[in-house]
Parts: structure tokens; sequence; C-alpha cells
């Protein structure tokens, strides 16, 4: 009888961890990177090629910075949501352009808006490594010591913006 009970109890877990599995979010993946430094970088500018950004050019402020390229169809979904933002002026957002062509890039910004103060080039993604990037969209915001509070996985919808970036935002500006 044992023998028999031993597989139906190894089968009655298994199936209780993938049911507890699948109802996890995948966008609600913690990044090490929360609470830390966000990772340096100096690149070149999306429009001006020779000028660059570094990273603590923005110390003093709280920032977000948001992962995007031309070929990105979520990108699409939030740019708009984005373009409003940048236009409140609660929060400077730079651009970091994710493995993508420098004129796909610009001729995307052109047509659908541009909501960075800047936005750089991460042609190879060595910065989009370095800051843990799974994909695109992501967004960091990014605070007045240059730590990193918060990272959106996917594109930053109006939920998200309201409930979780705004206030956080408004609260690390003091």
């Amino acid at each position: 009888m044992i023998r028999f009970l031993l597989p139906l109890v190894a089968f009655i877990v298994l199936v209780a961890f993938l049911l507890v599995g699948l109802n996890l979010n995948p966008r609600k993946i913690p990044s090490p990177l929360i609470g830390k430094p966000a990772p340096a970088f100096q690149l070149q500018q999306l429009y001006e090629s020779e000028k660059t950004l570094a990273s603590k050019d923005n110390l003093g402020k709280v920032w977000l910075l948001n992962v995007w390229a031309s070929w990105c169809a979520a990108c699409r979904e939030e740019h708009p949501l984005l373009v409003q933002l940048a236009k409140s002026g609660i929060v400077p957002i730079y651009g970091l352009n994710y493995k993508d062509k420098r004129d796909l890039a610009l001729q995307w910004l052109d047509r659908f808006g541009d909501p960075y103060i800047v936005s750089i080039v991460d042609s190879d993604g060595r910065v989009g490594i370095e800051y843990g990037v799974y994909g695109v969209p992501e967004t960091y915001v990014i605070d007045k010591t240059g730590v990193i509070q918060y990272k959106q996985i996917g594109p930053v919808t109006v939920d998200v913006l309201e409930k979780t970036i705004l206030p956080l935002v408004k609260g690390l500006q003091g």
C-alpha cells in the first residue's frame, strides 16, 4: 500500500508547485538591482552622436530610464503614455535605445514623438545586460543618489504609472 501512496503524494506535490507557478506574474520578477546603485554608463546620444550622456550626469535628480527599440511592438504600446508623462514635466525620462539601428530609431521617434530628455544608444546591448534587461520595454526609477528604486518589466500602463511609479517618484523628489 505504501508503494502506491508515495508516488501519489509526489504527484500531488508536483501539481501543487505547477499551479502556484501558473499563478505568478512574470512581470513581477524581482530585480537584484533594486536598492543598489545603477550601473554606470557613458553612451553616445541618439540625435547628436558626437555627444555622450553618463549616468553620473543625472545625480541629484529623480529620473526614469526607459529601455526601448524601434523593432519593439510593446514599446509602441506604452509610447503615447510616455509622451504624455514627458509633457507633464513630473519626471525627466531618458531613453536607452537597445540593440537598434540609429536611422530606424530616429525615424521611430520622429513618427511617434520623442518623450526623452536624451536618448542614448546601446547598440551592442552591454549596458542593457548590466541593468539586467530581460526584454524591451523596461523602465527604471532612479533616485537622486543614483540608486535603482523600481523596475517595470514590460510596457508602462496607466495603472502602473498612477499606482506605483508616480507615487514613488513624488516620494523620492520629496
